[in-house]
């Protein structure tokens, strides 16, 4: 398989992520039946754009992960972001749902956590000499 087509297959689980954030979204606010724990909300928002940056993660290029793992993991947050915003956004279309800032927050906090591990996970891989 070429370069190309493997960038392209990358992409399916990030695109697959993103597909089930904007259906979850897509559904009425009384469609919605969370357990009756606080917090659980966030929980979910951090659990699924953690899941997105994992995604987002694998489907960038081996050569910026290497070169530049920084840059790889502000692009990561980055782009969480800006999918958690246009979320907030599709979301106050939606009968029964609301926009929170409070939501983009635990999103962009599930995206920094999965960076942050990701980095350690490569930090330690180096320091065993695996890169």
């Amino acid at each position: 398989m070429n370069r190309r087509m493997m960038a392209i297959v990358r992409m399916v689980p990030m695109a697959v992520v993103m597909g089930t954030i904007f259906f979850l979204s897509h559904q009425p606010g009384d469609s919605l039946s969370l357990p009756e724990v606080p917090g659980i909300d966030k929980l979910a928002h951090l659990s699924a754009y953690g899941t997105l940056a994992g995604t987002v993660l694998f489907a960038l290029s081996e050569r910026l992960k290497i070169k530049v793992p920084l840059n790889a993991a502000l692009v990561t947050v980055a782009f969480c972001l800006l999918y958690g915003i246009s979320d907030e956004l599709h979301q106050s279309f939606i009968p029964g749902r609301t926009v929170s800032g409070y939501d983009l927050l635990a999103d962009g906090t599930g995206a920094v956590l999965i960076c942050a591990l990701w980095a350690g996970w490569r930090k330690r891989k180096a320091s065993l000499g695996c890169l």
